[in-house]
């Protein structure tokens, strides 16, 4: 099992920057993939980034190079780095964990975006 738990969202203006984490914990070994999802309102989920256990990362294209994912194995946390953000990238954050069998998903954390 494991459990990811997400934190660092917030209320930023258009056009600044927020830093989301996540931590990891549980049967850590079984991790592969690691990935962020946002939720805005009204709205289904969707794939923000995804990143693999060896570093390669990938990006929806509404990212347009202004989010960047990353992860420290060691202290098996998770990180999205976003910048030039706007009033559409308002929703609930989701980190999500893969083991290729399995799926795990932390509570979300708000990013609310101001114009």
């Amino acid at each position: 099992q494991v459990q990811v738990v997400e934190s660092g969202g917030g209320l930023v203006q258009a056009g600044g920057s927020l830093t989301l984490s996540c931590a990891a914990s549980g049967y850590i070994a079984s991790i592969r993939a690691m990935g962020w999802y946002r939720q805005a309102p009204g709205k289904q989920r969707e794939w923000v980034a995804v990143i693999s256990s060896g570093g390669s990362t990938k990006y929806a294209n509404f990212v347009e190079g202004r989010f960047t994912i990353s992860r420290d194995n060691a202290k098996n946390m998770l990180y999205l780095q976003m910048s030039g953000l706007k009033p559409e990238d308002t929703a609930v954050y989701f980190c999500n964990a893969h083991s290729g069998t399995e799926a795990y998903w932390g509570q979300g954390t708000r990013v609310t975006v101001s114009s």
